[in-house]
């Protein structure tokens, strides 16, 4: 097997990713402090056409050369705004008609692989905070939580990986 050059890959440009059609899905960076996390969900939104990405709290905004660093110029292609407060940001989208789904280890919370994805919903998915993980009160505010499966010895995965898992997983749902 022979290793593709980037030219192969036949990807879209920016200005083609601007008018393809989104998965319906947004994405909200609950006070997200490592800049390469923020970058790197940046550049997993791109790769499965995500509607939008919302920074919340104190997560960083681009430009900054730490998101672009490990956003590769997704930053350029990818939605995004800006929200001071991640509960008034909730209560917005539901408003719009967004199913919010926080992504933590809560009580009752339904697992990942067994989730059921409707076609014709959309879908705002919350990611939290480093340490903290997604606040209290804005996982009380969800229409439910998802937690992935996990069987080692620790208790998280990095925001980034975490977002990767999901974001695969809802397109693979609904693009199945």
């Amino acid at each position: 097997m022979r290793k593709l050059r980037n030219e192969e890959l036949n990807r879209l440009d920016v200005e083609a990713f601007k008018e393809a059609k989104k998965t319906p899905l947004v994405i909200i960076l609950d006070n997200i402090r490592s800049l390469n996390n923020i970058g790197s969900v940046f550049r997993t939104a791109d790769a499965f056409l995500v509607e939008k990405i919302y920074l919340c709290g104190i997560t960083a905004t681009p430009p900054h050369k730490d998101i672009r660093k490990t956003a590769l110029g997704a930053t350029e292609s990818v939605s995004w705004e800006y929200c001071e407060s991640t509960s008034e940001l909730v209560s917005r989208l539901k408003d719009g008609g967004y199913q919010v789904l926080s992504v933590e280890q809560a009580e009752n919370a339904k697992l990942l692989n067994g989730f059921s994805v409707d076609e014709k919903a959309k879908y705002a998915l919350v990611f939290g905070n480093e340490v903290k993980g997604v606040g209290q009160e804005v996982v009380d505010m969800s229409d439910d939580v998802l937690e992935i499966p996990q069987y080692g010895t620790k208790h998280s995965l990095n925001i980034s990986v975490s977002a990767g898992i999901v974001i695969w997983d809802f397109w693979s749902k609904i693009n199945k």
